[in-house]
This record gives C-alpha cells, structure tokens and sequence, in this order.
C-alpha cells in the first residue's frame, strides 16, 4: 500500500514536471527526527496531518493539515475555516484508510478526493519543502511553487502561535 502512495506521487509530480528528488533514508516519522536524517530544517519540513472536522453546516469531513514540522496546529482556526464546531486528530485506522499510509509517512497531498487540503502560510516561504512520500524510507525535496500549483491547497493561519 505504501508504495502505491509513493509510485502515485512520483507519477503526479513527473507528469505535471515538477522538480523534486527522491530521498531514500531509514524509516522515521517524527519531524525532528526526519529533518535531522534529511538535513533540511525543521520549518521546511510539510507534516500532514488528518483532521477530523465536523458540526456546523458542514457535518463531519476529512481534512489533510500541512504545517511546518516546527509548528504545533490550532484545532481552533481549522474548526473556524471550515465552519465546524470541531476539530480533532482522526483516528490511526480512518487516517491509513484516507491517505493509504501509515502515520507519519502521510505526504502533503490530499490523492483521496474526500480530503480536503489547507497549509499554513508561513510554510509556503521555504523554496522548497521536505516530506515523507507515503514510505517512512522515502522523503521528496519538492519546489514549493510546483507543491502549489499540483496540490492546490487552500491556504491560512492554522498553525498554533510559537
């Protein structure tokens, strides 16, 4: 399953002519660990998380968060951009079953079209961004322009205040 994630990703980035390398590491999913072992910085690295949000008129969704790896998420603001009541983790199992991915292998791409995708914006001042490629042994360094324009985030304040 994890290599089906990481072929879709290399398939999607090399058809919209992306630049992007592959990284090949020992498995790790902790971002500071992983930032350590990549040599990137922390607040380049792309941690996506699964959310589940739900209450308000929009009943219960699935949401991918992308934040630096620094950074801590405000369940507040995503629960306020979505217009929920709440905001939470969704669980190990809903996560693998969305995204084809064991936790901290999640790659900053919604490739389920149930998920919806938002980004911290102040991830999006790195020229290039760090992430595990739905493999704990495989990261990608991506253009952040290129993550843009084939992700197609919506883009906010989500992260906790530093």
């Amino acid at each position: 399953m994890a290599g089906e994630t990481f072929d879709q990703l290399v398939a999607l980035l090399t058809e919209a002519k992306a630049k992007f390398r592959v990284i090949e590491h020992e498995a790790e999913g902790k971002s500071e660990a992983i930032s350590a072992i990549r040599g990137n910085r922390p607040d380049q690295a792309a941690k996506a998380m699964v959310l589940d949000v739900r209450g308000g008129g929009g009943g219960k969704r699935p949401v991918l968060a992308i934040l630096p790896g620094s950074r801590k998420l405000d369940f507040a603001a995503v629960a306020a951009l979505f217009e929920a009541k709440k905001c939470g983790f969704a669980s190990p199992e809903t996560a693998q079953e969305l995204t084809g991915c064991v936790m901290g292998a999640v790659p900053p791409f919604a490739l389920n079209p149930v998920l919806s995708i938002v980004v911290e914006e102040d991830l999006l001042a790195n020229d290039t961004l760090f992430f595990n490629a739905g493999r704990l042994d495989r990261s990608m360094e991506l253009d952040t322009k290129d993550w843009i324009a084939v992700a197609k985030p919506r883009v906010a304040k989500i992260a906790a205040k530093a």
